[in-house]
């Protein structure tokens, strides 16, 4: 390097520090001394100093509410950052990206970034980056409105933030989480938080952050009814936001302000506050802080009588709101809520496809994009299956309690219980649809029996639609066939449920005629028929595609994002048959495909199982942190004769493991202090007394099947939700051959006394 070239070097080193500690106070300034330092770096061709202009430019024009531009910046830097391999550097840009994405409404792509960074920043203990993107994503769950995973992030977010001995970072952190509390109708909580951040920004000069953490402090003086602290908490805000141009804060504090001045009733100041904040959110394209503005001026209007203005602001906010709802964003927002959990995975799947999408256009980043799924898969399907084990035990025990009509009862219960279990495991199997991986599971059953539990499952939805729902079955009612239920009853669950949805008056019927006979096979034809709305044959053709919707969010009375005829196309497919339509406007719709099936003979029931003498007596190690699901395990076991110890951590199974022989070991894989998979390990590896006991892996994480070192550490593994038969076979098979042993040692002992 020459002497002047490292002058260059070290003016650019200066250039970029003084830009980055100016930035809470001028950050014009900082775009400024950013921008000449870019230009001096590429004067030398130095990529890592390029590379880092590039990031900042990045991130003042993030600040500075200049998304297009802060993306184009991010995106170059990453270009130089892999040119010299530096994954530190790449992590800052896709943090820039994520923070773009997310303060601009595409929360699911911004969790891709943002969790892509995460994974580097640890690799290399980045405290202080990690706290920052932790934060960033509590934010984003805090949008979507998953309050608990928020609550997780920002709570780490701190810790990462103490570790790394930023308290600025740590007092940002704060101001979200008060944000959260007041929410959650903390507000005394709240205020504490938002002191301690407001302190912080006081101590360290912190002009943007002050102003951000002076506003939290308004949002609880509202919440409180003290609009006179209120008032001069936002008036203060968006003085300092002005000031170091801060667009979104300010936007977001004049909205606020209208907000108050409106349940003030000083309608007119209300008015003129939010259309100040409407400027800046309407110029820099700020859509969430546009449609508040929108709806409150609608409010405000339609109190003054001012039909007009008040009809014009409401088109204006529903507008904006449609087009952010038909974005891919706002459908995984849409569904993000837990309880209707199939929902929840139709987004899901669309994440995961559409991130594949991505992967293959800039065809790099493969094995990362795919390692982040598999985790994402393995997550959802932990939260998801976890609470559905309660359910099939709780439901499996009253079986046996429960007589009369209640026992119908059960029965529906279990079988929609079942049946979502089946959907969550096929809709997490989506990509396997996809590759062509899925196989028929082919079982003994009978299709009447099934038809009827499937329209039983839909009875009480018609019901309340007040429609006739039919089921005309012409095939033999007490013929039996090789049949895939699990997929059968999606491919059906899902066609029935549709015909309801887009059916105002009138009946859906689902029929089932015989086309053909023969000695081995029958050929059967299965319609569901609706009297709806019916469908253009222009919107036929795009109806199966993968989260095709025919009608905008906003304007469609039903919801859904469209998956659900995807995956019947693909598993009508599967059974080597095609799914056909026909349909007439406002008239109705038919779906129907032919199958042919392999006949059985019937299966004779086992009404009620004996306890066999190889379970009983026993005894077996259950280590479940949720509490919930080991109690309805040992009550399981409690009926089979199986006594039981219970512990909550791996840590704990590992040291009853040294000190008591047990016949089984039941071990959950996702536990505190050690998981599963640890735990096993050590009780394999070690001396103690249950080296060769089979254990048993119980989870819900549906990418455990995937490493082969677990198949090799387990006996078998049990998925959540736990179906009781197949836990009470895996248990009886491990205990067949001590049985054995047991019955030949009597049998010689009979045989020397004759």
């Amino acid at each position: 390097m020459t002497i002047n070239n490292l002058q260059k070097t070290n003016e650019v080193q200066v250039l970029l520090s003084d830009a980055y500690s100016g930035r809470i106070s001028n950050l014009h300034k900082s775009i400024e001394l950013a921008t000449k330092a870019l230009d001096i770096s590429k004067s030398i061709d130095n990529k890592l100093l390029i590379a880092k202009s590039l990031n900042q430019l990045s991130l003042y024009c993030m600040i500075n509410s200049d998304f297009e531009e802060s993306n184009k910046h991010a995106h170059e830097a990453i270009i130089y950052f892999k040119a010299i391999n530096d994954e530190r550097g790449i992590a800052d840009a896709k943090y820039n990206i994520g923070s773009i994405h997310y303060k601009t409404d595409n929360y699911h792509e911004g969790l891709i970034y943002l969790k892509e960074a995460i994974r580097i920043y640890k690799k290399y203990d980045d405290f202080e980056s990690l706290s920052k993107v932790e934060k960033a994503i509590g934010t984003v769950y805090e949008y979507i409105g998953d309050r608990s995973n928020a609550f997780s992030s920002y709570k780490s977010a701190v810790k990462n933030a103490r570790k790394a001995g930023n308290i600025n970072i740590e007092s940002n952190v704060f101001n979200n989480l008060s944000g959260l509390l007041l929410k959650r109708n903390k507000p005394s909580i709240a205020m504490k938080m938002i002191a301690y951040a407001i302190s912080i920004k006081k101590e360290t000069d912190d002009t943007r952050g002050l102003a951000f953490a002076i506003y939290g402090r308004g949002k609880i003086h509202l919440k409180q009814g003290d609009f006179k602290n209120a008032e001069a908490d936002f008036l203060y805000a968006i003085d300092k936001h002005n000031k170091v141009v801060e667009i979104m804060g300010a936007s977001m504090a004049y909205n606020k302000l209208g907000e108050l001045y409106y349940k003030n009733n000083q309608l007119d100041k209300a008015t003129k506050t939010v259309k100040e904040g409407l400027k800046l959110s309407t110029s820099y394209n700020i859509a969430m802080v546009k449609i508040k503005g929108y709806n409150l001026l609608y409010r405000i209007f339609k109190e003054q009588s001012n039909i007009i203005k008040a009809f014009k602001y409401l088109e204006l906010y529903l507008k904006e709101k449609e087009t952010i709802m038909n974005t891919q964003t706002h459908q995984v927002m849409e569904n993000y809520n837990l309880i209707n959990k199939m929902n929840v995975l139709e987004s899901d799947a669309l994440l995961q496809k559409e991130r594949q999408e991505i992967i293959e256009k800039k065809n790099k980043d493969e094995q990362k994009a795919v390692k982040l799924k598999q985790e994402f898969l393995s997550v959802m399907s932990h939260e998801i299956r976890t609470p559905l084990n309660a359910i099939t035990t709780i439901v499996s025990i009253l079986d046996d309690q429960v007589r009369g009509e209640s026992k119908s009862l059960i029965k529906s219960l279990q079988f929609a219980s079942d049946n979502l279990i089946n959907i969550v495991n096929n809709v997490l199997d989506f990509t396997k649809l996809d590759s062509k991986k899925t196989a028929l599971d082919l079982e003994n059953r009978n299709f009447n029996a099934l038809s009827t539990k499937i329209l039983n499952l839909h009875l009480n939805l018609a019901k309340t639609k007040d429609l006739t729902l039919v089921l005309d079955n012409k095939i033999p009612k007490d013929r039996n066939y090789l049949i895939d239920q699990t997929k059968l009853t999606q491919i059906l669950s899902n066609l029935i449920g549709n015909a309801i949805k887009f059916t105002d008056k009138g009946q859906v019927t689902f029929s089932l005629k015989l086309l053909k006979e023969e000695p081995q096979f029958d050929t059967i034809q299965i319609s569901v028929k609706d009297t709806g709305e019916g469908i253009s044959e222009k919107d036929i053709s795009e109806i199966f595609l993968s989260f095709s919707q025919i009608k905008p969010v906003m304007t469609r009375k039903q919801g859904g994002t469209g998956l659900g005829l995807a995956i019947v196309k693909k598993l009508v497919k599967l059974h080597n048959s095609k799914i056909q339509v026909r349909s007439t406007l406002q008239e109705g719709s038919e779906f129907y495909f032919n199958l042919k099936l392999e006949k059985v003979t019937q299966l004779e029931l086992i009404k009620n199982k004996p306890i066999y003498p190889q379970l009983k007596n026993k005894n077996v190690l259950l280590a479940e942190d949720t509490i919930m699901n080991a109690v309805l395990i040992k009550k399981v076991l409690s009926k089979w004769g199986v006594t039981t110890e219970h512990v909550t951590n791996g840590k704990l199974a590992v040291e009853y493991a040294q000190k008591k022989e047990y016949d089984f070991i039941l071990m959950d894989l996702h536990m505190p202090e050690l998981n599963g998979l640890d735990a096993t390990r050590l009780i394999r590896s070690t001396a103690n007394k249950n080296t060769h006991t089979p254990i048993f892996a119980i989870t819900a994480d549906v990418m455990t099947s995937k490493n082969k070192e677990t198949s090799q550490l387990f006996n078998k593994i049990l998925w959540k939700p736990i179906e009781i038969d197949k836990l009470y076979a895996a248990l009886e098979q491990e205990a067949l051959p001590a049985c054995k042993v047991t019955l030949e040692k009597k049998e010689d002992k009979t045989d020397l006394t004759a």
